[in-house]
């Protein structure tokens, strides 16, 4: 028996401060959340959903082995936003073949957050 996997459905990511979470990805996606309570804020990105949960306890590391890219039409102008918006430089945007473009940052609670241009994958 395989696990039979249905595709994305959520992105998790663990933040000190929910309210400014909250709010830099509000300004950064453009969008507000669909979800929003003390324990977790979340937004319906293209029928995906990127959350925001509170850390409880000591921080836990943040780690650059898993990284989530979401889909946009143009890698270079997304990365300059993010990192004009405070993320942190992880991955330059580079094509990596047959035209597809990858980039990545950390957002201000250290999470890996990706952006993608990918004209072979359609939904």
């Amino acid at each position: 028996m395989s696990l039979n996997l249905q595709g994305l459905r959520t992105v998790g990511c663990k933040v000190a401060d929910l309210t400014k979470a909250k709010e830099w990805y509000t300004k950064v996606l453009g969008i507000e959340p669909y979800f929003d309570e003390p324990f977790y804020v979340g937004f319906n990105v293209a029928g995906y959903e990127l959350g925001l949960q509170p850390e409880e306890g000591e921080p836990t590391p943040q780690g650059e082995n898993v990284v989530t890219y979401w889909g946009v039409q143009d890698v270079h102008a997304g990365y300059a936003l993010l990192l004009a918006n405070g993320a942190a430089a992880l991955e330059e945007p580079t094509e990596v073949g047959s035209g597809i473009v990858v980039a990545s940052v950390k957002d201000p609670w250290g999470n890996a957050f990706g952006i993608i241009y990918n004209p072979h994958f359609k939904l």
